[in-house]
């Protein structure tokens, strides 16, 4: 198998909506789905094959099965799968937190560090997020006003509309807003320390936990100069690179591509419906889809109309 359709786990969190369930035809026991892990072999919630002779095997399992060929030469060095791709439904405002590096992250957690894109699928009118500091501050200014609930006032907001795209190192203090529908790439990790998040409690009637220590010693204090361009894709780092396919099914309905020997590819579809063909196979895609296609496939096809983001390491 050349193309594999995946179904993911997800994530019920307190400030997650609807939309992915609705819009996005996820299906979800609970109230809210704040995220569906849709491209991930992390244990805390795995992707699974949903296509083809795997169907029902985790992605890792998959891999296990089929030995690192499928993933690329530029997986090897990592101990685990190097990357692990979102759908997220901020219906309310997410925690202000923090991610460390992969040498803070090995040391202390046993997981890698998180490097990260944020890309809005679509957002309400006004919507924002928050995005490093808005002037340099001291570590101990930085302690007290996470302890005097004050530490919005020194943030940087962003307002951001459909399509935006931003970086986010390991290091940066950052929030989702409300009303925001974001694709997330990132490394694959799940440590996040959270120094904010409004008093909110859980379902339990219990606040959630803080990791202001960590944070603090993480924490890039001086004001984050935003990136405008990674041409010719819309994100580049050692982790990973991200294109967007953009198909109108008249002018611009079918291109072509190659993957070769060093990575898989990762195709995440935000919108509209198509077709994926490779290595004499072919797979329907719609909105909300996420495929995995084995690293040294050769050319590949992508026909329809819609829109896509394609990650490769």
């Amino acid at each position: 198998m050349a193309i594999l359709k995946l179904k993911p786990s997800g994530k019920d969190y307190l400030w997650g909506g609807r939309r992915l369930i609705e819009e996005y035809g996820k299906e979800f026991d609970g109230e809210k789905l704040a995220e569906t892990w849709e491209l991930s072999c992390h244990p805390d919630g795995p992707s699974y094959v949903d296509s083809g002779e795997y169907k029902g095997e985790t992605l890792s399992e998959y891999i296990l099965m089929e030995g690192k060929k499928v993933t690329g030469t530029h997986s090897r060095p990592y101990e685990q799968f190097p990357l692990l791709i979102k759908f997220i439904d901020a219906h309310d405002d997410l925690s202000i937190q923090v991610h460390p590096d992969d040498s803070y992250a090995m040391s202390h957690e046993n997981q890698y560090g998180k490097t990260e894109m944020w890309y809005i699928v679509d957002c309400e009118e006004g919507a924002s997020l928050y995005y490093g500091f808005s002037r340099e501050v001291s570590r101990e200014e930085f302690a007290e006003r996470i302890k005097n609930h004050t530490l919005l006032e020194v943030l940087n907001k962003v307002q951001v509309q459909k399509g935006d795209v931003l970086f986010i190192e390991p290091g940066t203090i950052h929030a989702i807003g409300s009303g925001n529908l974001i694709a997330e790439i990132q490394q694959n990790s799940n440590v996040t320390y959270r120094v904010y998040d409004y008093g909110r409690k859980d379902a339990n009637g219990r606040e959630r936990d803080l990791h202001i220590e960590k944070a603090l010693q993480v924490t890039n204090r001086v004001p984050i100069l935003r990136r405008q361009s990674f041409e010719p894709h819309i994100v580049s780092c050692q982790y990973f690179t991200v294109d967007k396919v953009v198909l109108d099914g008249q002018k611009m309905k079918k291109i072509f591509g190659e993957i070769d020997r060093t990575s898989f590819a990762s195709l995440l579809v935000l919108d509209g419906e198509g077709v994926v063909r490779a290595a004499g196979e072919e797979l329907d895609i719609k909105r909300g889809d996420s495929i995995f296609i084995t690293a040294n496939t050769g050319e590949y096809e992508l026909e329809g109309s819609f829109e896509a983001l394609l990650t490769t390491v």
